[in-house]
């Protein structure tokens, strides 16, 4: 009879051939949905005002202001904004589990020391020995089977070794999904980066918008005192009666009464500013609080193009890692259906003198494979399988609806900066016709050609155009803030080095 050759080299193979093995669904990146062309919320052509066109988006949007305070402002967010500097953090938490995640790949190697003075007990398990329980060895042997066992000194030194195969892939989906999570820390970061960027420009325009305000409201109130004293004046010459001269006073009050309004709005402002740069209140108040105009729109703003949408805005692809991150769970939660097996060894040196641990003798070792096969676990890994399939389902549902949300912010955005450009030039022209109406009926009552109401009405309509043609300004310029924001600009080169980001989080 010829015996059979075992082949162990088939062996090796066969495992390393499983070890290439990884369950569960490979990711497929998702196709976002965009239009071909840019929706139609664009300006006529005919108005002279700012035009968006499908050119690259700059990264410092801001810049187009052409506002050194806002670049200043901005600038500065990076590493100051505490949100910014959170996001930071998160991601170093995110990047330290993918660490934990991928070291499951790897051998686990431990050393271990110990001493022990050890005493057995008569009446313990050598006691199952037998004998008479009447032994030698001195006044402090325990009698234990016949004889005299003294307390004794054990020493022990060595290693233990242990390494899980990953023969279905479970570390792999493991890490894969690690991956994903830092992938999509890193996109929440640059997200709130963007956030905070767009907000210190909003504020800050909001902030000028204020500023403008006030000073109508302070020009207002000198033209109001105008027209009272030359009501007074005509009252003491009997051209005209008191009432004309309580409703110019009730006039001034009333312009007076929005000044100090405005000026709590800018307060707030500043401090708002300051609060988003992690300053305490009244911080930036020298720095800010000198009116200036709000920052024109540029006469031509590049918006990129819209198959760019997907992947410039970061919220969505943070979404795109997040599905990523729950399609590699799937495969994790069916690996738990397969047998694992791991090697483990030790290696120790056992003695009863410290001097003799040393020596080959003293040594002892374990080596072998050991297999974990599931049986009945109470239907925990299916519960598991399917908790990860429906978060799945879950994280596609919610890539579709960030791309969609992000077209419906576009689309609202383009809107927004086209109509408030058309109602500012309307806006504009009626500040002008009131201009010349007021100057006309404080001429003509004068010359006591009109009442007193003619003039009070012409200077109540100029404050009310003048501060609408304002707050349209402001709005025109934020909603040239919201349609950056929109389109995701304004992180891919503002965003600090990893050790800029790490300086400026420590205390």
């Amino acid at each position: 009879m010829i015996p059979r050759r075992r082949h162990p080299q088939l062996a090796v193979l066969a495992i390393v051939a499983l070890a290439g093995c990884t369950v569960g669904p490979d990711f497929e990146t998702p196709s976002a949905w965009s239009p071909s062309s840019w929706f139609g919320g664009t300006a006529p052509k005919a108005l002279p005002v700012s035009q968006t066109a499908a050119e690259p988006l700059a990264p410092s949007w801001w810049s187009a202001f052409d506002d050194a305070e806002l670049t200043a402002l901005e600038n500065r967010v990076a590493t100051s904004n505490l949100d910014v500097r959170t996001a930071t953090l998160r991601l170093e938490e995110s990047s330290a589990q993918r660490r934990i995640a991928g070291a499951a790949a790897f051998p686990q190697v431990n050393g271990d020391a110990s001493y022990e003075r050890e005493r057995p007990s008569a009446k313990g398990v050598f006691s199952l020995l037998g004998g008479s329980g009447r032994g030698t060895g001195g006044a402090n042997a325990v009698p234990v089977a016949g004889f005299g066992v003294r307390p004794f000194d054990l020493y022990q030194f060595g290693f233990d070794a242990s390494w899980e195969l990953d023969l279905w892939g479970r570390v792999r989906r493991s890490v894969e999904a690690a991956d994903a999570s830092v992938e999509a820390s890193t996109e929440t970061r640059r997200s709130t980066l963007l956030s905070m960027l767009a907000e210190v420009a909003g504020s800050y325009i909001q902030l000028r918008g204020v500023q403008t305000q006030l000073r109508i409201s302070q020009e207002n109130l000198e033209t109001a005192q105008q027209s009272l004293t030359l009501t007074r004046q005509r009252a003491t010459g009997g051209l005209t009666s008191e009432l004309d001269v309580e409703n110019a006073a009730a006039q001034v009050a009333t312009t007076a009464a929005a000044i100090p309004q405005l000026e709590q709005q800018q307060a707030q402002l500043i401090n708002q500013l300051g609060f988003l740069l992690g300053e305490p209140p009244r911080a930036l108040a020298d720095e800010l609080a000198t009116p200036r105009a709000v920052p024109p729109v540029p006469p031509r703003v590049p918006i990129g193009l819209p198959s760019e949408l997907a992947r410039r805005r970061p919220d969505i692809r943070a979404a795109e890692a997040q599905l990523h991150a729950a399609t590699a769970q799937i495969g994790v939660a069916k690996a738990d259906f397969y047998p694992s097996v791991s090697l483990t060894g030790s290696l120790d040196l056992q003695s009863l003198r410290l001097a003799d641990l040393g020596s080959w003798a003293a040594h002892t070792y374990t080596l072998g494979p050991s297999l974990t096969l599931p049986i009945f676990e109470g239907g925990r890994l299916r519960g598991n399988l399917q908790l990860t399939e429906a978060q799945q389902q879950e994280a596609a549902i919610a890539y579709q609806r960030t791309v969609l949300n992000a077209w419906q912010e576009v689309d609202n955005a383009l809107t927004a900066y086209a109509q408030e450009q058309r109602r500012l030039e309307q806006l504009t022209r009626a500040v002008e016709r009131n201009r010349r109406a007021l100057a006309l009926a404080r001429d003509q009552y004068a010359r006591g050609l009109v009442g007193f109401l003619e003039v009070l009405t012409a200077e109540q309509q100029l404050l009310a155009t003048s501060q609408q043609a304002a707050a349209s300004t402001t709005a025109v310029s934020g909603n040239l803030v919201s349609l950056y924001r929109a389109l995701g600009g304004g992180w891919e080169t503002s965003f600090p080095r990893e050790e800029q980001a790490s300086a400026a989080a420590a205390p």
